[in-house]
């Protein structure tokens, strides 16, 4: 699966910070921060204990994984983001609530998954509202790809969940397809069901609240690893 190195699951957006995001990322990212460059990660270490372990990817502004850190604190998270004044707002959050389980790689998912995850090792990985490049011509950009899907497999734990949201009902039929081809993975709802609001989305993103605000509705699925 080294082709997969050639599409990028995001683009890197450095954008504008403000004096506090940057603070955070001076005197917090070494203490939750970890690097590619490390190399394949054990959580246990990490952590400092055993866990279920959650990976995020693509986290925006950490607000719903604050609220799932605070909610569930036997529990370890991991974020993954490209998006630095992001990475600043959830280290500023981490500060904030004095938590604990959450560890974050500013860097592209496909090289966090090939260089730093071991096989079978996570508990759930959570994807929502990546972009849906909503134009034709764009459309392989999307991260829900089977090759993408067949990475995460490599990675879950029997009986880990992939869980998805988005508002782009075209996009949802199509990670619908995408997962419902492959025998390693079983949808929770039943064969071609979305489901409701799942517990482990805690807080409506601007993602999500933009969506709702044109008229959208929201597509979930998680599937298991059978």
């Amino acid at each position: 699966m080294n082709h997969l190195r050639q599409v990028r699951s995001f683009v890197r957006r450095d954008g504008r910070m403000t004096d506090a995001q940057k603070n955070a990322l001076n005197t917090l990212f070494p203490a939750f921060g970890l690097n590619l460059a490390d190399g394949f990660i054990d959580f246990s270490t990490v952590f400092e204990r055993l866990a279920k372990t959650n990976l995020e990817i693509g986290f925006g502004s950490g607000h719903s994984l604050l609220e799932m850190a605070k909610s569930f604190p036997d529990e370890n998270f991991i974020g993954i983001e490209t998006h630095l004044p992001g990475v600043g707002s959830l280290l500023q959050g981490i500060e904030t609530f004095q938590l604990k389980n959450i560890r974050i790689y500013y860097a592209d998912a496909v090289e966090v998954l090939q260089r730093c995850i071991r096989d079978n090792s996570l508990d759930v990985v959570q994807i929502f509202f990546p972009d849906p490049w909503p134009k034709r011509k764009h459309h392989k950009r999307r991260l829900i790809q089977e090759n993408f899907i067949k990475l995460i497999l490599l990675k879950l734990k029997q009986n880990g969940t992939i869980h998805l949201a988005t508002d782009w009902q075209h996009y949802a039929e199509h990670m619908m397809r995408v997962l419902s081809q492959m025998p390693e993975l079983k949808n929770v709802m039943g064969a071609g069901q979305f489901g409701n609001r799942s517990s482990q989305r805690p807080v409506v993103t601007k993602f999500e609240l933009r969506g709702k605000q044109c008229g959208r509705p929201i597509w979930e699925l998680q599937f298991k690893k059978c």
